[in-house]
């Protein structure tokens, strides 16, 4: 999964399980923030990152907040499930998942084999 798909996995995610917007998150393995935009009205996700400049939007509801990335063009599927979620990126053709809490998004790409930890 490119890490600008992470990244925007992980704002979903924080935005989600605090409750509120989110206007940049921090990369620990990049080491620096991304200026990341995220609301969630009724289920429905509404994103743009400044970064690579594109948007990204979707979501179903039900703890799902599938999206799809313009940056790649494809789609990606999101449950979330308390602190836990779970996908699938179309871009790569790999699962993830990870967990969150209070703020702390790790997340497993099974695509690289590697965690990626995020503070939102």
């Amino acid at each position: 999964m490119k890490d600008s798909t992470r990244a925007r996995v992980a704002a979903i995610v924080g935005a989600a399980s605090k409750g509120e917007n989110v206007s940049s998150i921090y990369d620990y393995s990049s080491g620096g923030h991304r200026n990341i935009s995220v609301s969630i009205n009724n289920g429905q996700v509404s994103g743009y990152d400044y970064t690579t400049s594109s948007h990204f939007s979707g979501g179903s509801g039900s703890g799902n907040l599938d999206f799809y990335d313009y940056g790649t063009s494809k789609h990606v599927q999101l449950k979330i499930n308390g602190n836990n979620f779970e996908g699938y990126d179309y871009h790569s053709g790999k699962h993830f998942s990870g967990t969150v809490n209070n703020g702390a998004v790790s997340l497993y790409d099974y695509e690289t084999g590697k965690y990626y930890s995020y503070s939102v």
